[in-house]
């Protein structure tokens, strides 16, 4: 089995919204690695995420606003030999995305960002009142690197004549 790197933006973004969750790399104030599971929205090459008004990932982001975010979709494990051991993989997609938050402030900006967000969960319209938007964090991290890579795949078996 193989992995393929996926290059077409297409791909990406269909494996981007089959994911429920994301996995957000932040540095934390001891210059220390810090994943945290969280909820998204995509759209346009942008990932919304939300949090409450403080915390300690807000303070970790004063310092140092570069995250790595991971996505993966579609995990089946898979082998080539039942009796092999090495030969178990598990056959997944995923996307990793790194880029820089910052935060929007705007009320109107933040409904729209969160209909985003609610868009990748549920097709229905929500509102939102004035102390619900002042109350919420919404983190805008446009995409500066994206690198998507399709795991286990079977080799193909080479055409004869």
């Amino acid at each position: 089995m193989k992995t393929i790197e996926i290059k077409d933006k297409q791909r990406v973004e269909e494996i981007i919204a089959r994911c429920s969750i994301c996995y957000v790399g932040i540095t934390d104030l001891e210059g220390n690695p810090y994943v945290i599971p969280m909820n998204f929205g995509y759209r346009d090459g942008v990932i919304y995420i939300h949090s409450g008004p403080t915390g300690s990932c807000l303070d970790m982001l004063e310092q140092n606003n570069r995250v790595c975010i991971t996505f993966c979709s579609d995990t089946e494990l898979v082998y080539q030999h039942e009796q092999v051991a090495c030969s178990y993989r598990m056959k997944a997609q995923s996307v990793i995305c790194r880029g820089s938050v910052g935060f929007i402030e705007d009320m109107d900006d933040k409904r729209e960002a969160l209909h985003i967000l609610m868009r990748q969960y549920v097709e229905r319209e929500f509102t939102y009142s004035d102390p619900a938007v002042r109350n919420v964090k919404i983190w805008e991290i446009p995409i500066d690197e994206v690198t998507a890579k399709d795991y286990a795949v079977p080799h193909q078996k080479p055409k004869i004549g």
